[in-house]
């Protein structure tokens, strides 16, 4: 396996300015797969490694050829918190298991991560 990466400094903004889904972000989705893509023409497997990209997904796809798999991190996290949690069958006390408790952390301004965090939720 050869593994070729891009920083895409743009798209992080794009997402949490809420510009991503206009017309005028293709412009700069476009410019960072050009470069990637560039990098080799055997290129088959796309991995958005970034927790703002999954709302670029869709633009991300129309932009690129049908025969290249894009992923994202969110399955990858999912599937690794599932296995520690099997692993660790302690924490399960701590979960709802109806899932109608969400519980965030952040780093950052709290009043600011709601903001965003309404994007990929869809609600507040």
């Amino acid at each position: 396996m050869k593994v070729y990466q891009q920083a895409c400094p743009l798209w992080v903004p794009l997402v949490e300015s809420g510009e991503y889904e206009k017309p005028g972000s293709d412009y700069f989705i476009q410019e960072y797969l050009d470069q990637i893509m560039a990098q080799s023409e055997h290129i088959d497997t796309l991995l958005l490694a970034c927790t703002h990209y999954p709302l670029l997904q869709d633009k991300i796809k129309a932009h690129l050829p049908a025969n290249i798999n894009v992923v994202t991190q969110g399955d990858i996290v999912a599937k690794s918190l599932a296995n520690y949690l099997q692993r660790h069958p302690e924490l399960e006390q701590n979960l709802s298991q109806q899932g109608s408790r969400r519980f965030f952390t952040t780093t950052d301004d709290t009043k600011d991560f709601d903001h965003h965090a309404s994007r990929f939720f869809r609600r507040r």
